[in-house]
């Protein structure tokens, strides 16, 4: 759930909707106006931290402190803090939010109950993806988004004008709210000695609201990494006490600060799709793998579902399809899919070295009549048989 491939789309303002009359988050005042890169409120505990900073959806970002390689196998085998505060939040409630969520989104959203989290694409009529995103249920409160961060502008949008004329109100909260994810099969031993909640009993895509060292949280047990884990929505401006007390409890434990790089690669090697990489606006729910989200038969439909209704069945669909080389040169997203006769019949869409194979993983589309036939990449002239897999490539250990 993010998207590297538009940074423009957060450089200027967002749609004019309630909650939402800043153009990014910059709780802490550190933008000042000298930098057209938006902040988030940890950006000084990175580089404190020496974070390496970069421009990711137009956002100053840690790629990573001292090792990709490292902050991934923390993860693994540890636990690893990441700042994921540059995500947009959204609140949808009123009277008609759940049938407007429902007719938004290609999962079944009347399943949801509160405490409940749901992944859902949501998609055009043609069966593209405008985003994917997490929908959590409130209760009486409502309905909390998290979407992707280079798509806020977009997705705002894209409800609005699905909205109108529902009883619904959607309010954005990005401007509210940071976002830290504690990833890791010692993430519940770290996060338990700074919450009352009893994390034992929270099982994965649920969410509880309390305290962690006194900061009000959302502690929801998701994450982008395959491992175990929880994601800590709060208020942007405690999330530096946060983090730094995160990282005291975790030290204990072999917590280690990861960034933006182990987080691309630890997620595929989960086969999580990116937007604008495995997903996109060429790319459907249907091609991506991701059916068991498409609920052709809710009640009410959604937009998209007869398009991705005939997808389902069409011979002439593309699928995506996830590879190892058995080499560790990277296939770069982007390179040429070729068949066994040397045809060009797709393209890559991710590349990169998976740190616990210590080989290239990658993911590409391709003509569901090719998909399991033999296809090769060329790399500067040496040709790479893909073996195609179906992901996670490593064994997870994500809570059931």
């Amino acid at each position: 759930m993010a998207n590297a491939e538009n940074p423009e789309l957060l450089r200027g303002a967002r749609p004019k909707v309630e909650g939402s009359d800043l153009p990014g988050k910059d709780p802490a005042g550190l933008l000042g106006g000298m930098s057209e890169l938006l902040r988030t409120s940890l950006y000084a505990f990175h580089v404190a931290h020496g974070g390496r900073m970069v421009d990711f959806a137009g956002w100053h970002m840690p790629v990573q402190y001292k090792s990709i390689l490292e902050e991934h196998k923390a993860v693994r085998t540890a636990a690893g803090l990441f700042d994921v505060s540059h995500m947009g939040e959204v609140e949808v409630t009123g009277p008609g939010a759940l049938a407007f969520l429902n007719s938004l989104v290609t999962n079944d959203v009347s399943k949801l109950y509160p405490g409940r989290v749901l992944y859902s694409p949501m998609c055009r009529p043609d069966g593209g993806v405008v985003d994917d995103l997490l929908i959590y249920d409130r209760g009486e409160d409502g309905y909390f988004l998290c979407i992707n961060a280079s798509n806020v502008a977009v997705d705002l949008q894209w409800m609005q004008e699905q909205a109108k004329g529902r009883d619904v109100t959607i309010t954005a909260r990005s401007e509210d709210y940071a976002l830290v994810a504690l990833q890791g099969p010692r993430a519940q031993e770290i996060l338990q000695g700074m919450t009352g909640a009893k994390l034992g009993v929270l099982t994965y895509y649920h969410f509880q609201e309390g305290t962690v060292a006194g900061v009000q949280c959302i502690i929801s047990r998701t994450g982008y990494t395959g491992e175990d884990g929880f994601e800590l929505y709060h208020a942007a401006a405690d999330a530096p006490e946060l983090a730094e007390v995160l990282m005291a409890q975790g030290a204990a434990y072999g917590l280690q600060l990861a960034g933006l790089g182990a987080r691309d690669s630890l997620r595929l090697e989960a086969g999580y799709p990116l937007h604008g990489h495995e997903i996109d606006a060429t790319i459907s729910p249907i091609a991506a793998g991701l059916g068991w989200t498409v609920k052709l038969k809710k009640e009410g439909g959604f937009t998209g579902a007869e398009t991705l209704a005939e997808e389902k069945v069409s011979e002439a669909r593309k699928v995506v399809v996830f590879f190892r080389t058995g080499d560790r040169r990277i296939v770069r997203a982007g390179s040429e899919v070729l068949n066994a006769q040397g045809d060009v019949v797709g393209r890559v869409l991710s590349g990169t070295l998976s740190p616990m194979l210590g080989e290239a993983i990658g993911s590409a589309l391709v003509p569901w009549t090719e998909s399991t036939g033999a296809l090769h990449v060329d790399i500067r002239g040496t040709s790479f048989a893909l073996h195609l897999v179906k992901p996670p490539f490593v064994e997870l250990k994500k809570s059931s």
